[in-house]
């Protein structure tokens, strides 16, 4: 299985580059993963929040597979705990899911469109996070929930 990790907005800043980077190579110890950064839509003064989900979303269906198992981040998702992550994915790779896909939306959230096709919506808190911290927890996650499957001492309960 292929872990991909999905965002729209700028490229990592520096301030979380070097987190992101060191756990993405972390999880590459147990799955091949990779980053993709989609540019966020264009506004312009007429374009309105639905039009720019709508371009960002097109985008994204675009680069979809028929059998990618698409899992969306959004504040009104089901929580989750790390043990359960690592159970998710586990099951992901049992059942020969070959691309595993980690979706964080643009500034404005996602369309209807891409939560419709998403296999599984995501919240990481109730509390709403800059993207780019977002980005850094969710490979950390990634990388605990891959320690928990081989019981290695990364994770504490």
């Amino acid at each position: 299985m292929k872990i991909q990790l999905w965002a729209i907005g700028k490229s990592h800043e520096p301030y979380v580059k070097e987190g992101i980077e060191d756990f993405t190579k972390r999880i590459s110890k147990y799955y091949a993963v990779d980053w993709r950064i989609f540019a966020p839509a264009r506004q312009t003064v007429n374009s309105t929040e639905a039009d720019i989900k709508k371009h960002e979303a097109q985008t994204i269906l675009n680069y979809l597979q028929k059998d990618d198992y698409l899992v969306l981040l959004d504040e009104k998702g089901l929580q989750i705990s790390s043990t359960q992550l690592a159970s998710f994915i586990e099951q992901r790779a049992n059942s020969s899911v070959r691309q595993l896909i980690f979706l964080i939306g643009g500034a404005f959230g996602v369309d209807e469109i891409l939560k419709s096709r998403a296999n599984f919506i995501w919240s990481f808190s109730h509390l709403v996070f800059p993207h780019q911290l977002v980005r850094l927890m969710l490979a950390e996650q990634i990388y605990r929930a891959c320690s928990i499957n081989r019981n290695e001492k990364y994770h504490h309960e």
